[in-house]
């Protein structure tokens, strides 16, 4: 069996001790503040970017990994023995990363497979877990990305923001159809459906989340989930409230805080509910 080498970049909302059991590379994303450019990976203790980006003048700016990083990724994991590599990456709409992950493999004298996730964090999580556990039992290629299209269609990505502030400083409220940008202190919840973000539910309060969030489970209930994650920029108690709540769907649930690049666009007191259906 060929041997394969699972990458995927640093928008994935990851348990650290996953990454180092599944062999999986992240590539880091970067992030400015102020003038001062961070790798994504050094900002990754409970709270710093938050912090950081409070105090910050103006919005953080996201830029995707270099080209030429990319490159030398993929070229140290086939010297290190990669028959194959496959390169699981958040959604093109959000992120030039795929296509620097492309131009990548093109200057690498690699055999890679670039697979654009069409999800971000905890959903990206998904697949790329999935892959890497096939990828160590000695899966072929085909049989590994097979079971990427499977999760990826069996997953679904919801994000609830307190303010639409970021997105619109951010430039991806284009990508959000049917909000005004001049609502900017409403409650939203989005599905991320094709590549886009679709509203779903807004108002005013809380209770927008929790409506939204009783209305979810009950549509949950229909089908076999296999797992959730929950992530969060802010505090956790909101999202430990709903894991309370999903804990009827009777499948494990991670609750982690979502990276600086999420964090960036989402704002404080945001948070994104993911399942993986059977």
């Amino acid at each position: 069996m060929g041997k394969i080498k699972i990458v995927t970049d640093s928008s994935i909302t990851i348990e650290p001790e996953l990454v180092k059991e599944l062999d999986i590379t992240v590539v880091p994303l970067s992030v400015m503040i102020d003038g001062v450019l961070y790798s994504d990976a050094d900002l990754k203790e409970e709270g710093k970017f938050l912090n950081m980006m409070r105090h910050s003048k103006n919005l953080p700016k996201t830029s995707q990994p270099p080209v030429g990083l990319f490159a030398e990724v993929y070229e140290n994991l086939a010297k290190d023995g990669a028959e194959h590599i496959v390169s699981i990456h958040l959604t093109h709409t959000l992120s030039g990363t795929i296509d620097a992950a492309r131009q990548g493999a093109n200057l690498a004298g690699a055999d890679v497979t670039v697979v654009d996730s069409t999800f971000t964090d905890q959903c990206q999580k998904f697949q790329v877990v999935q892959a890497a556990k096939l990828a160590k039992e000695g899966a072929s290629l085909d049989e590994v990305l097979a079971k990427i299209e499977e999760v990826r269609q069996k997953s679904e990505l919801f994000i609830g923001v307190s303010t639409l502030e970021n997105l619109v400083k951010g430039g991806r409220i284009g990508r959000v159809t049917g909000l005004l940008s001049s609502l900017l202190n409403i409650r939203v919840v989005m599905e991320m459906k094709d590549h886009v973000l679709v509203p779903v539910v807004k108002g005013r309060g809380v209770k927008t989340f929790n409506k939204w969030l009783d209305n979810f489970i009950e549509h949950a209930k229909e089908r076999a989930v296999a797992e959730i994650g929950i992530s969060y920029c802010g505090t956790v108690e909101m999202a430990n409230g709903f894991k309370e709540k999903l804990e009827v769907l009777g499948a494990p649930i991670a609750v982690l805080e979502t990276g600086s690049i999420i964090q960036t666009h989402t704002g404080e007191n945001a948070f994104a509910v993911m399942v993986r259906y059977e």
